[in-house]
């Protein structure tokens, strides 16, 4: 498999792709607690991260008032994304922290819990990629079949302080937001709202409209698995790098006139990674719902399940509410990391805007391959896949997620997701098993083409090696 193939999906994508031993910050009981009071489940959820493309929180269906309604919409205001004072992460607060410790601060007890065997070899596999790949951090929680966690750190949170990596911190989950928004769609589906069949123009009339381009050519399942020949924005949002963008918002609308701006192909011809389908998959389920998209995630995903540490952030919000170890990124391969932590994740939206712990990601794909959010006729539409080359070997693509095979037999099935500062890959095995892998610098700026193909392999060997070994 060539460096282009490789990088293809990586790059675009990622720049923009409940167990009692929940770790990070210790409470007065002795059990792990990640987060401040701030984090909770959801928030003003809904304005963009990790993989980034999609976009802004207002978007959702055009103009200030469409589809989603007023500034607020998407992701905004007090109310927005997660209703009100009393809603799901931390009141009239929520986009900024809320309650409890400061915004991201770590107390006392936020590394306890993680493994202490240096023979174990997931642990060897975190140090390997700290030692000899030099990644700043490395987090890993391992889930059992029995739903017990193991937690791994390497490295350190912070490059100036050299603190501790927090166990089970909270990162920016990237591209892995994609399976959040279209398990979505697919709860519409079941719900008789949405039809994957569908052409986009049935729910976003008259908008989808470019060279090559037709909304009443291209399906609802073609946006969800890749295949709908719509541009990535990205191409033309990353152009002169990620630093220039870092604390700018971009709504949808903004970001699918980039798209739109470039020519289309096909619809059904090829696979190909698109963040453009994502920002559209999320205006469909606000113009379905008449709610912001931030607001059905949360409701029907984030406190369905219980996602302690998991939100989406609201307009503006920059900052990581809960104990995270800081995020590193260079336009420059090669050239000396500096800190973004700090990212207006606008240009993420349905497509990568999502804030969660390792142990919550696991919990999620948990849940959803165990059957506890699609019916068994939805997750099987989820679980049909095309073959995803541009990936990594072996990829398959479903609707919003990635099966991989496993050198021990059998698949796991996740996403994985990139931002700048943030690099997530793992997943759920048929019989229970997952894993999270996170690190703190996207590893193709850490090195450029000369070496960033080996760096991504090992991260995913460490996947392997989590479920195999």
């Amino acid at each position: 498999m060539s460096l282009r193939n490789v990088f293809s999906m990586v790059l675009i994508s990622a720049l923009l792709g409940s167990s009692a031993l929940l770790a990070g910050c210790s409470d007065a009981a002795g059990t792990p607690d990640n987060t401040g009071g701030g984090a909770g489940v959801g928030g003003d959820a809904g304005s963009g991260g990790e993989d980034a493309g999609s976009g802004g929180e207002d978007a959702g269906s055009g103009g200030e008032d469409a589809g989603s309604g007023g500034e607020d919409a998407g992701s905004g205001g007090e109310d927005a994304g997660s209703g009100g004072e009393d809603a799901g992460s931390g009141g009239e607060d929520a986009g900024s922290g809320g309650g409890g410790d400061p915004l991201g601060e770590c107390t006392d007890g936020s590394t306890d819990g993680a493994n202490t065997d240096p023979d174990d070899p997931v642990q060897q596999g975190a140090d390997h990629l700290v030692g000899d790949l030099k990644f700043p951090a490395v987090l890993v929680a391992v889930g059992d079949r029995d739903g017990q966690t193991r937690h791994y750190t390497s490295g350190v949170g912070d490059l100036e302080t050299e603190a501790n990596v927090p166990v089970d911190g909270q990162v920016r989950i990237g591209s892995s937001s994609k399976t959040f928004t279209a398990v979505v769609v697919l709860q519409l589906v079941g719900e008789g709202d949405v039809d994957l069949d569908a052409p986009i123009e049935t729910y976003l009339p008259d908008l989808v409209r470019g060279d090559g381009i037709d909304g009443r050519e291209i399906t609802v399942r073609q946006l969800l698995q890749h295949t709908s020949g719509l541009p990535d924005y990205d191409d033309v949002l990353l152009a002169e790098g990620v630093f220039k963008l870092q604390h700018t918002y971009l709504d949808p609308h903004t970001l699918l006139d980039m798209a739109l701006a470039q020519p289309g192909k096909t619809p059904g011809s090829e696979w190909a990674y698109s963040n453009t389908n994502y920002v559209l998959a999320g205006m469909i389920i606000e113009k379905v719902t008449g709610r912001p998209l931030n607001e059905e995630i949360t409701r029907r995903i984030i406190e369905r399940i219980g996602l302690r540490h998991t939100y989406l952030p609201g307009v503006g919000e920059q900052g990581i509410r809960g104990c995270h170890p800081k995020g590193y990124h260079t336009d420059v391969p090669g050239e000396p990391l500096q800190d973004i932590t700090e990212l207006d994740p606008g240009w993420g939206w349905a497509a990568g805007q999502v804030i969660a712990t390792p142990s919550d990601l696991n919990r999620f794909y948990t849940a959803l391959f165990g059957g506890d959010l699609l019916d068994p006729a939805q997750l099987a539409e989820l679980r049909a896949t095309v073959d995803a080359p541009a990936m990594w070997p072996g990829a398959r693509y479903g609707l919003g997620v990635v099966s991989t095979p496993l050198s021990c037999g059998g698949l796991v099935w996740g996403h994985g997701g990139d931002i700048p500062g943030y690099h997530t890959r793992g997943g759920v095995t048929e019989d229970g098993r997952a894993v999270t892998v996170a690190i703190t610098v996207l590893p193709y700026f850490l090195y450029g083409e000369e070496g960033a193909e080996r760096a991504y392999m090992d991260v995913l060997d460490l996947v392997d090696t989590a479920l195999c070994e």
